[in-house]
């Protein structure tokens, strides 16, 4: 893949690098860190700048969060409830009251986590759905995801820029980065499952136990 992301920004320069970056918002497994460095690394031999690479992929990065946002109005919480009624709502132990919940969380701490969700792997790219899902001002996340990626991008692009031909080196801390990241990420969302689980037993319990007074 590596060798195709770098084949395509060699062929079609900023074009390019917006078009990766898009696709890399909406699949998550295109690596944004060998766009960005390598792009940083093109503006030491060829006519790109380093504020042109910037402002390409934030325009990409934008555009993919605009596909993502659409994907989760489009869902909708009623369509979610809905869903959830049924058999797989019953296997997962969630149902519609959980999705009223959580869109209440997001919809008040939907800003910072839009905005520091875009310095996290795979979560800058999704963060995009559930903000749809709650129907979040369209101006104010554009705004907030404008200022996210601008400082992702700008940092990884200059660090290509500073390593020059060693660029895959920076594409190799950030992918330990991104490991690390992803590894604390799903303790904390294993430990929070666990939570959620074991606080819906015990609500049951406790309200089986005063019907059953």
């Amino acid at each position: 893949m590596q060798h195709w992301i770098v084949q395509v920004m060699n062929q079609y320069g900023y074009a390019g690098i917006a078009f990766l970056v898009a696709l890399e918002n909406i699949f998550p497994p295109i690596p944004s860190e060998v766009i960005l460095t390598f792009g940083g690394f093109m503006t030491t031999y060829t006519s790109l700048t380093y504020i042109g690479v910037v402002l390409f992929a934030t325009v990409g990065s934008v555009l993919g969060a605009i596909v993502l946002y659409g994907l989760g109005r489009w869902l909708k919480p009623a369509n979610l409830e809905r869903f959830l009624q049924g058999k797989w709502g019953k296997a997962l132990h969630i149902n519609e009251g959980d999705v009223s919940k959580a869109t209440a969380w997001f919809s008040r701490h939907g800003r910072p986590a839009v905005f520091f969700g875009r310095f996290i792997p795979i979560v800058r790219s999704l963060i995009s759905i559930p903000a749809g899902i709650v129907h979040a001002n369209m101006a104010r996340f554009l705004a907030l995801t404008i200022a996210g990626t601008l400082g992702w991008n700008a940092v990884l692009v200059y660090l290509g820029v500073l390593a020059g031909a060693s660029w895959q080196k920076i594409v190799g801390y950030v992918g330990t980065y991104s490991t690390v990241v992803v590894l604390v990420l799903v303790i904390l969302a294993v430990t929070a499952i666990f939570l959620f689980y074991g606080r819906k037993q015990t609500r049951i319990k406790n309200e089986h136990g005063v019907s059953q007074e």
